[in-house]
């Protein structure tokens, strides 16, 4: 049985916000769905910049981690850029044990990220 991966997409001061509103993010099935989700708004508004807030996650698979990159190259095709916010110390840790610390940027809060990238 699928299990609902809970995104929210908005804009906030020209930047794109994909909030995940789930704390652990496993499923298969609702990691497509929601990956789905995500690459719809960036194929119909591609955004220059866009945060994926962490805030609340405690858990999510390896396949997120493909979903980020996925995201990531699809802006990097027209110079977008893509930042990380309020992501936990534990999963920070992926970031790092996987070199993905170097590609992202992170930022503390969801509010500092959009300051910060919507320069």
């Amino acid at each position: 049985m699928e299990e609902i991966v809970d995104v929210k997409i908005t804009s906030e001061d020209s930047v794109a916000v994909v909030a995940f509103k789930t704390a652990s993010i496993s499923d298969v099935e609702g990691i497509a769905t929601a990956s789905k989700n995500i690459k719809d708004f960036v194929d119909e508004n591609h955004p220059h910049r866009l945060i994926f807030d962490f805030r609340g996650v405690k858990f999510f698979s390896s396949l997120v981690l493909g979903v980020l990159l996925e995201i990531r190259s699809k802006l990097a095709s027209y110079n977008g850029e893509v930042a990380i916010s309020a992501i936990s110390p534990h999963l920070h840790k992926v970031f790092k044990i996987t070199n993905l610390d170097k590609i992202f940027t992170f930022f503390p809060d969801r509010e500092s990220a959009v300051k910060a990238v919507g320069c």
